[in-house]
C-alpha cells in the first residue's frame, strides 16, 4: 500500500511541479509585459474582423509571428521586424498560427494597405494572386443588379465577377478587411518606444 502512495505522490508533485514552471510561472512573466508605445486596443469594427478571420479559419494557413533574422528568412521576404511579445498585449486569443501555407499577416496592412485588394482577393484570390491555394469566399459579398447607395463595389479583373451584375462587400468583408489592415506593427518594440515611419513591402 505505501508502494502505490509514493508513485500516488510522485505523479502528483510531478504534475504540480510541471504546471508551475510550464504555466504559472510564463502566467506571472506576461503580467508585467506592457504594450509597446506604438501599439493601440483593436476598434470594435476590428474585433468583429478578428472574430471573421478565426471563424474563416485564416489561422490554419497563416500565421502573425516574425521570426527574427537568425531563425529564418522572414524579414529578407519583406514580413516586417521580428515580432516581441509587446506586440501581443491586446491578443486574446493569440492567433499566432501553426503553420504557413500563405504568407505571415503580422504586418499585412503595411505590405497590402489597399482595402479594394483585399476584397478582390477575397472574393477570387486567384485574381489577385495566380497560383494561389487559398479558398475564394464569395459568401462574403453579394451580387446585384445594380449598386445601392452607401454600397462598398468590389473592384474585380475582367472576368471574375458574375456578367452583369455588382459585386459589393458584405458587413463580415468589411470588417474582416478592417482588421487585415490593422495588422501593422510599424513601430520599434519595447514599452518605450516611439511610433516609426511605416516601410514599404509586398503582399
Amino acid at each position: 500500500m505505501n508502494k502505490y502512495r509514493v508513485i500516488f505522490l510522485g505523479s502528483l508533485a510531478t504534475v504540480l511541479f510541471a504546471f508551475f514552471v510550464l504555466v504559472f510561472v510564463p502566467h506571472l512573466q506576461l503580467l508585467s509585459i506592457e504594450p509597446s508605445a506604438g501599439l493601440r486596443a483593436y476598434a470594435d469594427s476590428e474585433l468583429a474582423g478578428r472574430q471573421t478571420y478565426v471563424a474563416l479559419g485564416c489561422l490554419y494557413c497563416h500565421s502573425q509571428q516574425v521570426r527574427a533574422a537568425p531563425f529564418g528568412s522572414d524579414r529578407a521576404r519583406g514580413w516586417g521586424r521580428a515580432s516581441y511579445p509587446e506586440d501581443y498585449a491586446y491578443d486574446f486569443p493569440h492567433l499566432l498560427g501553426t503553420m504557413r501555407t500563405g504568407p505571415d499577416l503580422m504586418n499585412i496592412g503595411i505590405r497590402q494597405p489597399s482595402r479594394a485588394w483585399h476584397y478582390a482577393h477575397l472574393y477570387q484570390p486567384r485574381a489577385m494572386t495566380p497560383g494561389s491555394v487559398m479558398p475564394a469566399f464569395p459568401f462574403l459579398f453579394e451580387a446585384r443588379d445594380q449598386a445601392r447607395m452607401g454600397d462598398e463595389i468590389v473592384d474585380l479583373p475582367a472576368g471574375t465577377g458574375p456578367p452583369g451584375k455588382v459585386v459589393v462587400a458584405l458587413p463580415r468583408a468589411h470588417a474582416l478587411v478592417t482588421y487585415l489592415l490593422s495588422l501593422r506593427h510599424d513601430y520599434p518594440a519595447g514599452p518605450a518606444a516611439e511610433p516609426a515611419a511605416a516601410p514599404g513591402g509586398t503582399p
